[in-house]
């Protein structure tokens, strides 16, 4: 700009010279007739004066604004945007709609690196970069400052019942419900999975748990659509710790935060807990369970949970109509393939009580159609993919089953994605579930039914081969495979494996074979063969 601005002085201060200089000569440059070199420069030079001055009153009053856009980019603004014709405008109108897209660009890109993709709330690293200039600031200016952790209860509940795109929906939404009633001044950040952090600025945490309280109502008030005609409720458990500046420190405060959650969880869920430190004169000391009391405690647990599936059994099995009674084939076939995936014995007992009920459901289809030999109609179809989701409900209503839900819930999906309820596919659908539907299918197909006879063992490893990867996960099949191949799996044969398993797994399967025992091994019809499944 200093040199257009030269550019512009340079005739008349040339013409000035030369009038000084020699004034006649300046006279004969504008005589009529009189050739002059030095007249052509002296005119050469106006010209390149007034093309600078041109230049110069243009890019003085045109471009400043441009420059200044550049210059609020350059110092980290975002959303800067120049008025800007969509087309045309030359130079001024390309510069314009060109730092406009770069914008655009920077905010795309920020937005990326800050926010969590799945929620729109922030991501744990800017969470974290704002804990710590929070904390730095409440420090400086001696100001409270309140960090509460959100964990969204009986999240893997969720996504094994209903799959993972549900808890997606319900992740999204408790999002928006608390960040659409946090104060402009907090912040709410996805921390981990279900887990989310607030930093609640100026605010102690006895307020903060006023505010956390409020949250914690909405979220339990909100339905969250999942489907057609679906809804579901989530609670939250909320912790949270705080202090004035001065003393606060950011590794304690996530630290206590963390702590104050997993209390209020402990302690029922769907709470608020605030942290306190221990008081080390207290009378009542911390009093960890004993190996003696923790034995205690998991036998106790288990008989009240074989009791209540005892219970349910009994009041099932008479009807005349129920087809999905507790087998005993089906509970030994699973019990085995679970020990040889090393699984632990808890996951053992559920996946064995879940295959004890899995057609649970079938108490409310009719007995016309279970027992009708002929291809169903739409209308009974529709009826009959019912019985995972009636089971579902029969067993929320028993909580002590309720581990077995995911399972029964899900037995009928396929590996390929084309099963139900839900079109879950490969190993989004629960590992148990996929081995009770190996065990329901094997056991399906070696017994008569109205629908189909019986075929013989060989043929139904064949079968349950045939369709593994697509109804049936391959390494399972596999492994049904190794386990039975060379023989037919029965009851006596598996209670005997059974009885020769080490002895944590022979304690926790004492019990359950006097009881299957004395139940005459139940046949169990179950309602699915690998080829037609129900």
């Amino acid at each position: 700009m200093r040199l257009l601005g030269g550019l512009t002085l340079l005739a008349p201060f040339s013409l000035i010279v030369a009038w000084i200089t020699n004034p006649r000569a300046v006279d004969s440059w504008f005589s009529e007739g009189v050739p002059s070199i030095l007249a052509a420069i002296i005119a050469g030079l106006i010209g390149v004066s007034m093309t600078a001055m041109l230049v110069y009153v243009y890019a003085r009053f045109r471009l400043p604004r441009l420059v200044k856009a550049l210059e609020r980019l350059a110092d980290g603004e975002l959303g800067v945007n120049v008025r800007s014709k969509p087309k045309g405008g030359g130079l001024e109108g390309r510069l314009s709609r060109a730092i406009n897209r770069l914008s655009i660009a920077l905010v795309e890109t920020t937005d990326a690196a800050t926010t969590d993709k799945l929620t729109g709330v922030s991501n744990r690293q800017t969470l974290l970069v704002a804990l710590i200039d929070e904390v730095d600031r409440a420090n400086r200016y001696g100001r409270p400052l309140s960090v509460a952790f959100v964990d969204i209860d009986h999240f893997k509940a969720v996504n094994d019942s209903y799959g993972h795109a549900a808890g997606d929906v319900v992740l999204r939404g408790v999002a928006q419900v608390i960040q659409g009633n946090l104060r402009a001044t907090d912040t709410v950040g996805r921390y981990g999975g279900e887990e989310f952090m607030l930093l609640l600025t100026e605010t102690d945490v006895e307020a903060g748990a006023v505010l956390t309280e409020k949250l914690r109502n909405l979220v339990a008030k909100q339905k969250f659509a999942i489907g057609p005609g679906q809804e579901i409720s989530v609670t939250i458990s909320i912790g949270i710790a705080g202090g004035s500046g001065g003393a606060l420190r950011t590794d304690n405060l996530v630290r206590d935060a963390d702590a104050a959650m997993y209390s209020a969880k402990s302690l029922g869920r769907n709470q608020t807990y605030i942290f306190a430190e221990p008081d080390e004169d207290s009378r009542v000391p911390r009093a960890p369970i004993s190996p003696a009391g923790r034995l205690l405690a998991i036998e106790v647990g288990r008989a009240a949970r074989e009791a209540a599936t005892a219970s349910l059994t009994s009041v099932i099995a008479p009807m005349p109509h129920y087809r999905g009674q507790p087998s005993a084939l089906i509970a030994s076939i699973v019990t085995s393939m679970a020990r040889s995936l090393d699984l632990p014995v808890n996951e053992i007992e559920r996946i064995r009580t879940a295959a004890l009920l899995h057609d649970l459901g079938k108490v409310a289809v009719p007995e016309d159609i279970l027992d009708k030999p002929a291809a169903l109609t739409s209308s009974e179809w529709r009826t009959v993919v019912q019985h995972p989701r009636i089971g579902q409900v029969i067993l929320e209503q028993a909580a002590a089953l309720k581990e077995a839900v995911p399972i029964i819930l899900h037995h009928h999906e396929r590996y390929s994605g084309h099963g139900y309820p839900f079109g879950l596919r490969g190993t989004d659908i629960p590992l148990g579930a996929r081995i009770v539907a190996i065990a329901d299918a094997y056991d399906a197909m070696t017994h008569d039914r109205p629908y189909k006879r019986a075929i013989s063992h060989d043929e139904a490893v064949k079968e349950l081969r045939r369709h593994a990867g697509t109804q049936f996960d391959p390494e399972l099949v596999t492994l049904f495979c190794d386990l039975f191949a060379s023989r037919a799996p029965s009851v006596e044969t598996l209670l005997v494996a059974i009885a020769d398993a080490p002895a944590p797994i022979r304690a926790a399967h004492g019990k359950r074979r006097r009881r299957r025992s004395g139940s005459g091994g139940g046949g169990g019809a179950a309602d699915s063969g690998a080829s037609a499944a129900v």
